[in-house]
């Protein structure tokens, strides 16, 4: 009798499939046991434009796993970060008066964020909800407030939604394939609640991630993602952008980086020497302009996705932790002074450079974050029979 019950998991990222098989072993811990890698077909622009080419790419790689692993799936378990997600984030409010508050005096509040959502956002599907924040006279209460007694009661939701056209086409997709979607989970909020737990006491920060040609960041709230924003720029722009002032060629332009020690002061006055040129006519170029235009690009860059960026206005970025990933491992040797630099010079003091997660350390989050659920995501399961509120609830109180 075969007792087996891998899970399968699959990651649509920006450029890539990625297919993954998880078991527990024999000692009950969980191990990915099958990983495959596959390039994106039928999605651009954080969209599916090819519904079949799509589901063809999917069925194929599904079709060869299963006969690897000699195992028929059911349902997967999908990691996305490939579409354009939006969050909304609202505040329900009850006056107490002095009195105790009660269950029913939450599900009035939630019930009326839940209406006001689903009429101004009907052509969206929430994919997750999360508690952000209790607040009871002013004062945030870690734990819901059930049988406190108060004047006045706040407490805010935070909403993770995806377009009803995306939504329906993945699972018309999985539908054909034979499978269900057991679960869909946004990157972001895996690697975020990763994030937590290796970091203690980090519950609320910025996560930058700059890729070769695209940049993301997010924001965890008290334990809570409450926004996450794609930029269509990357670290590509910085070596560009030295390429075409300089009018060296962009393998030449890292070459000299290669050679340059931007965390030394004696570049001021220093020249390129003639032997980085390759064999191209020698220019006198001053190892501190290949710095300044650096420097000048990086900041543009982090001003774009943080320092400026008018979409965090309502967030409080003082005293915020910052986490970097910066995926190409040149760059980050390059110029990861140059960060540290802007990032000081505008008070950000509390940053970090991480490591991108690995595809074992993700979907073994992901895997306990279905099983076990997130201590802050008040719905754990999208589009079910059950209400949103009688889920809420399920959670809270068993």
């Amino acid at each position: 009798m075969d007792i087996r019950s891998p899970n399968l998991f699959i990651e649509i990222d920006n450029s890539k499939y990625i297919f993954s098989v998880g078991e527990d072993d024999e000692q009950g811990n969980f191990k990915v046991i099958y990983k495959f890698v596959d390039s994106i077909q039928g999605i651009e622009n954080r969209r599916i434009i090819n519904l079949e080419l799509v589901f063809k790419s999917i069925k194929e790689n599904i079709y060869l796993i299963e006969q690897k692993m000699n195992f028929i799936f059911k349902d997967i378990i999908l990691i996305i970060n490939n579409f354009n997600c939006s969050f909304i984030n609202l505040s329900g409010y009850k006056k107490l008066n002095g009195s105790q508050i009660l269950k029913e005096n939450i599900t009035f509040i939630l019930n009326s964020l839940k209406s006001n959502l689903v009429e101004t956002e009907n052509k969206k599907t929430i994919l997750h909800i999360f508690n952000t924040r209790f607040c009871l006279d002013k004062k945030n209460i870690e734990n819901l407030p059930i049988g406190l007694f108060g004047d006045f009661y706040s407490h805010e939701l935070s909403f993770s939604l995806i377009n009803n056209n995306d939504y329906k086409n993945l699972n018309i997709i999985f539908e054909k394939c034979n499978l269900k979607i057991k679960k869909i989970l946004l990157k972001s909020f895996v690697e975020g609640t990763h994030i937590i737990n290796n970091n203690k006491f980090k519950d609320t920060f910025f996560q930058i991630k700059i890729n070769q040609n695209d940049s993301q960041l997010f924001y965890f709230e008290n334990e809570s993602l409450k926004y996450e924003q794609n930029f269509d720029f990357g670290s590509d722009i910085v070596i560009k952008d030295i390429s075409q002032v300089t009018s060296l060629k962009i393998d030449i332009v890292k070459k000299i980086l290669n050679n340059i020690n931007f965390k030394q002061n004696t570049i001021k006055d220093e020249l390129i020497e003639k032997e980085m040129f390759q064999g191209e006519n020698y220019i006198k170029i001053k190892k501190k302009l290949l710095f300044d235009i650096a420097k000048a690009r990086i900041k543009e860059l982090l001003e774009l996705i943080l320092i400026t960026n008018i979409n965090l206005l309502s967030f409080n970025k003082n005293n915020k932790a910052i986490f970097f990933k910066i995926n190409d491992k040149m760059h980050l040797k390059y110029f990861e002074e140059i960060y540290k630099s802007i990032l000081y010079e505008h008070n950000y003091l509390e940053f970090k450079f991480i490591e991108n997660i690995s595809t074992e350390d993700l979907i073994d989050n992901a895997n306990k974050l279905v099983h076990y659920g997130w201590k802050k995501e008040a719905i754990p399961v999208t589009h079910a029979k059950k209400s949103i509120i009688a889920k809420f609830f399920e959670v809270l109180f068993g």
